[in-house]
């Protein structure tokens, strides 16, 4: 047996510590790599994609990295089955401050909930949204660069339109008057859940 006044820990030259270096030394060789080189280029590819070809998803899998839904990461569902409520879309924003305000969102996807659908009464009572009487969000008074928000007006939503919001409370979406409501034609691809 080893005693305790035995014990001395293992020096930096040993088999214990050298899975480490190891360990580092592959990471080094992933990101200033081949690979590295080959992700980077991926990358740079699908970017541009986006950006000069087409401006939609069309990869089977979409990454969110805003806080407007909870998923990080979708399946996209290209069929041709009818929108619903609850259904969680992507769809290629029109709005109005893509003309006034911030005139890079023209068209960029947008990743959110269907909460409100043809023929459903949206009221406003200060800066609560209502969608057939019941409470679905408060409207903000200005956006993150101190710009003025209006709710949305109240109205009746228009066949071939839907009322879409985030779960957080600084989504951009339909509460807003500058984003409004969503023609279903812009509604690119149903999104399911995966992580």
């Amino acid at each position: 047996h080893t005693r305790f006044t035995d014990f001395t820990p293992p020096s930096r030259g040993s088999r214990t510590i050298r899975p480490l270096l190891n360990m580092e030394g592959l990471m080094k060789e992933i990101i200033f790599g081949k690979l590295g080189g080959l992700l980077l280029v991926t990358a740079l590819l699908l970017a541009l994609t986006r950006v000069f070809i087409h401006h939609t998803p069309v990869l089977p899998v979409l990454f969110n990295w805003t806080a407007s839904l909870p998923y990080r990461i979708v399946v996209v569902d290209h069929g041709p089955t009818p929108l619903a409520r609850g259904d969680l879309i992507v769809y290629a924003f029109d709005g109005e401050a893509a003309e006034r305000d911030y005139p890079g969102l023209k068209r960029q996807p947008f990743f959110k909930r269907i909460v409100g659908v043809a023929g459903d009464v949206v009221t406003v009572d200060g800066r609560d949204v209502f969608i057939n009487g019941l409470l679905v969000g408060r409207a903000k008074t200005h956006t993150f660069d101190r710009r003025p928000l209006d709710p949305i007006a109240p109205t009746v939503i228009p066949l071939g339109h839907v009322y879409v919001q985030g779960t957080s409370a600084d989504s951009f979406d339909s509460r807003y008057r500058s984003s409004g409501l969503v023609s279903t034609a812009d509604v690119v691809a149903r999104v399911r859940p995966l992580l």
